[in-house]
Formats: structure tokens, C-alpha cells, sequence
């Protein structure tokens, strides 16, 4: 049998890989032991064998071209395919390594997933880990992210959706705030006071706030001086300030209420949430890096904590 590739090509794949993943020539040739100019020559050879340019270059960044990225997308899965095959063989003694690229909103990145990132790399020591950290929608499709975390739902069905968590939405305020605006006694009294709002990214609206009353769940379109766009945690500073009442997630207000630096409010129409998702593309193959990320994450989303 011919041979499609030879060892020379396969090399460049791997190093052509690795710069999409460093985004540079010089990041990937240190961690590969080579020089720029040996990653730059593979690069320039599977430019040439293709007849596309794979990247896009300027003075100041280097992106991979749209061709770039649909071969990048197909090498990466094929290279993932050959050290699956090793751990197969091996009956799994090949260790997870690469870089793992993750979006995370900023309330589940602060409060829930970063503070597992150090366990995660005591056990994975190989594995590098990006996060990408705002609340603002990734595509896949023209982006090199493995996975994402998001509060709802997805829309699109082909990606994988797993539910990490219900979150639990409580109304909190300060005390000083309320002995001066006063303490609201049903979710309708909300609409006589400064209730911060949160300006969503994907679509620019602001949610009502979500509340159970008469064993049914009600939506109230709360008003205020304030508005915050991009950083959901820029309403917690606001609220612990002062500047109003504020729907937010429990766990992201849980030491401010047990200080008593937050105190909480309509308690009895508590009860909704929202999940917060994990998503990833639908693919025959995963890397190895991911699935054993995936793992991590879902045994410690199990207990997760107060």
C-alpha cells in the first residue's frame, strides 16, 4: 500500500495544529522544541502540497483563514484519532495533554468553575487550560473553542447540551437600602423601586424577573436607574453598594447574605432558576483532554457549593 503521508507531512500537521492552537509561530515552537523558522517552513509546505493559504497574517496577529480553520478542525480530530488509538492500545496509559479552550459566563466562572481549575491540573498536570471568561455567545464554527458554559438552553441542535446545575434566583438588597426605599411584600411591589437591570449580550433585552406566586411561575419587567452590559457581576457590586434591589444567583450573593451584608427579600416567591448548560460540538471523536474535563466537571457539578 502507497503511503498518503509521510513522516515529514505528518510533523507538519502536528506543528501546523499546534500554532492555530498558539495562535503563534514563536508560541508553538517553544513548546515544540523547535525553531519559528522550522514551524514556519511545515506551515509553508502544507500551504503549498493544499494551494490555500491557511492563515491570515498581519504586523499585529496571525488567524487562521476560513480554509485554514475548516482543515485545522479535521486535522485536530484526526491527531486526537491517533491518540485515542494509543490509549486504546495502551489500555489508556497515555496521559491527556494539549490545551483545552472554554467559554464561561462570569458568574459561573468566578463562583464555580475557576476555583476547580488547580484540582483539575494536580490530576491532569499535561493538560493547559484557556478560559475564555464573558458572557457573550461563542460560535464553533469560526471559533477554536472545545467547549462552552451558558446560562440557558441552547438554540442551536448541533451541539451536545448537558445541564451542569439549576442555579436558584433570590432578590437581595442591603439593609441600608431598604430602610430607606423600604422592604417589598409581593413581586408587584417591585415597580416602586430601583431593581438594577442586566443588558443581555445575545440579544441586547432585559429579563423580567422570575418569581412563583399562586403555585404558578410570573414574570415581573422591573425598572431602574442602573444597567449593566457584559459583566453580570458588575450588578452584584451594585446591589451590595446600594444601588437597588437585584435578582441575581444564590450562589453568587451566598457570603454577602450569611454576613448579613445582603439580606434577602420575597423569599416566599422564590424558587425559579436557571440552568447553566454545558455545550460542545456533536463529533465522532473527542480529545482526550475533553472528555477527561468533561468527567471532572460533572463529578464536582454533583455537590456543587453553597
Amino acid at each position: 500500500m502507497s503511503r498518503h503521508f509521510d513522516d515529514l507531512q505528518l510533523g507538519s500537521l502536528e506543528l501546523f495544529c499546534l500554532a492555530a492552537d498558539r495562535g503563534s509561530f514563536s508560541a508553538a515552537a517553544t513548546e515544540a522544541g523547535v525553531t519559528p523558522a522550522a514551524v514556519s517552513r511545515s506551515v509553508a509546505r502544507l500551504e503549498e502540497r493544499l494551494g490555500v493559504r491557511l492563515f491570515v497574517r498581519t504586523t499585529r496577529q496571525m488567524r487562521l483563514s476560513a480554509a485554514g480553520l475548516a482543515y485545522y478542525q479535521q486535522c485536530r480530530q484526526a491527531l486526537g484519532q491517533l491518540v485515542e488509538a494509543e490509549r486504546q492500545v495502551t489500555g489508556g496509559q497515555v496521559e491527556p495533554s494539549g490545551r483545552l479552550r472554554i467559554s464561561v459566563p462570569t458568574p459561573y466562572a468566578h463562583h464555580r468553575l475557576l476555583p476547580l481549575l488547580p484540582r483539575f491540573r494536580q490530576r491532569y498536570p499535561s493538560v493547559q487550560v484557556d478560559v475564555h471568561v464573558s458572557n457573550r455567545n461563542v460560535d464553533f464554527a469560526e471559533e477554536p473553542f472545545d467547549l462552552a458554559i451558558r446560562g440557558r438552553e441552547p438554540s442551536d441542535s448541533r451541539l451536545v447540551a448537558r445541564r451542569l446545575e439549576d442555579a436558584e434566583l433570590v432578590v437581595v438588597g442591603t439593609p441600608g437600602y431598604l430602610a430607606r426605599a423600604g422592604t417589598p411584600q409581593t413581586p408587584q411591589d417591585l415597580l416602586q423601586h430601583d431593581c438594577i437591570q442586566f443588558e443581555m449580550p445575545s440579544t441586547g433585552r432585559r429579563p423580567p424577573w422570575t418569581f412563583r406566586q399562586g403555585g404558578v411561575q410570573v414574570e415581573v419587567d422591573t425598572q431602574g436607574a442602573f444597567t449593566c452590559q457584559g459583566d453580570f457581576l458588575a450588578t452584584a457590586t451594585l446591589v451590595r453598594h446600594g444601588g437597588g434591589l437585584m435578582q441575581a444567583y444564590r450562589f453568587t450573593v451566598a457570603d454577602a447574605l450569611a454576613s448579613g451584608e445582603l439580606v434577602e427579600v420575597l423569599g416566599e416567591y422564590g424558587g425559579t432558576s436557571r440552568p447553566f448548560m454545558l455545550l460542545y460540538p456533536q463529533a465522532r471523536h473527542m480529545p482526550l483532554r475533553v472528555r477527561v474535563f468533561i468527567d471532572f466537571l460533572f463529578a464536582e457539578a454533583s455537590s456543587p457549593p453553597g
